[in-house]
């Protein structure tokens, strides 16, 4: 829906843009499928109405400034066509709204605008992509997958909506927690977090060998178990690439038993790849949601050269499971804490993982590393 003064349009491609008007710059002469100007009104619950200009003279911002919100949300030039409704002059009359009270910069809400379009564009995507494949069979004899599309989003687009709207509040209130006990103003942006990449073994090759649905159907079961397994287990699920999942964790800890509960779990299922997951513990810069800096692209160097079904973590990663008492320094200290202990009539210390370290190797673009692999120790409890 994004838009310029040039008068240049482009038409739609089912992704956020809006069909130009017949005649329009970019129109390819035809009207708009009546069936997707219907599905169009009902999910904006307005006609359309203004044109671009319109819109922005109507909200009280500048044509510039509309122009780079509508960017930021994804939505693609349409030119002058009068395509937009009463919810795109209000979205912009509060994003500007922010601007003027001095609750946003400029350029703060265009990042909001971004962020938020660049979420909702994947959850509209795979909403849609979902539903319809889960139609068997129409209600009607004859009809299309198309003509279904209707009534099912009309059933379900306000159930949707509070749906989203409860998700994002309990994410908020969840990051706003976390904010607040942050040890300072820098540890808001740059933190110490650990980071982990799981990596699914020869998937290229699978490419080549499954059909496209079978593909389909395996990364989404990776995604949703590591999914799953990330959350239930006090993680944050950064993102998803089809075959590698980005996480991280506040502790270390916590990110080395996610690791190790992927591995486990793929190897105990005979349909998935094997996995191999590399992790680092350092100061990590987030952004938007996501995580940047020298501890990321470590973690993913360290998952290329792990073993097949194996755990990499790099020398921070295990200092510090070292220092909250999670792994030994070494066996043989270990092995003579437990006898210091039985001799005191004490128990042992209980550690949850074991650190044995590998061959110190160069990392391009990072000099040289000491990978340490990651296991669990059988004295562990749980």
């Amino acid at each position: 829906m994004t838009v310029d003064d040039t008068g240049s349009g482009a038409g739609a491609d089912g992704r956020g843009n809006l069909p130009a008007e017949p005649g329009e710059p970019g129109d390819p002469g035809e009207d708009p499928h009546p069936l997707a100007l219907r599905l169009e009104q009902l999910i904006l619950g307005a006609e359309r109405r203004y044109t671009p200009f319109q819109a922005a003279r109507s909200a009280g911002v500048s044509m510039e400034l509309a122009s780079r919100f509508w960017r930021a949300m994804g939505f693609a030039d349409i030119g002058q066509a009068k395509a937009l409704t009463e919810a795109d002059v209000l979205a912009l009359r509060r994003l500007a709204g922010l601007v003027e009270a001095g609750l946003l910069s400029e350029a703060m809400a265009v990042q909001v605008a971004r962020s938020t379009g660049q979420t909702t564009a994947r959850l509209a995507e795979w909403q849609i992509d979902s539903f319809l494949e889960g139609l068997t069979e129409p209600p009607e004899p004859g009809m299309t997958r198309t003509e279904v599309t209707y009534p099912i989003v009309e059933l379900l687009l306000p159930e949707l909506e509070e749906f989203l709207v409860y998700v994002w509040r309990r994410q908020l209130a969840a990051s706003a927690g976390r904010v607040v006990q942050a040890a300072d103003d820098e540890e808001m942006v740059d933190r110490r977090l650990a980071v982990a990449f799981a990596d699914l073994v020869g998937f290229t090759r699978l490419t080549r060998r499954m059909e496209e649905e079978e593909l389909g159907e395996l990364v989404e079961a990776f995604e949703t178990t590591a999914a799953d397994l990330v959350a239930a287990r006090g993680g944050r699920l950064i993102k998803t690439l089809g075959d590698e999942v980005l996480y991280a964790a506040d502790d270390a800890g916590i990110a080395a038993d996610i690791a190790l509960l992927l591995v486990e779990t793929m190897s105990n299922d005979e349909t998935m790849p094997e996995l191999r997951v590399g992790m680092a513990f350092g100061t990590v810069t987030t952004r938007m949601g996501d995580v940047f800096g020298t501890t990321v692209n470590l973690a993913s160097r360290l998952t290329s050269i792990a073993p097949r079904d194996a755990v990499l973590v790099d020398s921070a990663f295990a200092e510090e499971l070292i220092r909250t008492g999670d792994a030994p320094a070494s066996e043989a200290e270990a092995a003579e804490e437990a006898a210091a202990a039985e001799k005191e009539g004490e128990e042992p210390p209980k550690y949850r993982f074991a650190l044995q370290p590998m061959w110190q190797r160069p990392v391009r673009g990072l000099g040289v590393v000491e990978p340490w692999l990651l296991t669990r120790r059988n004295d562990a409890d749980g």
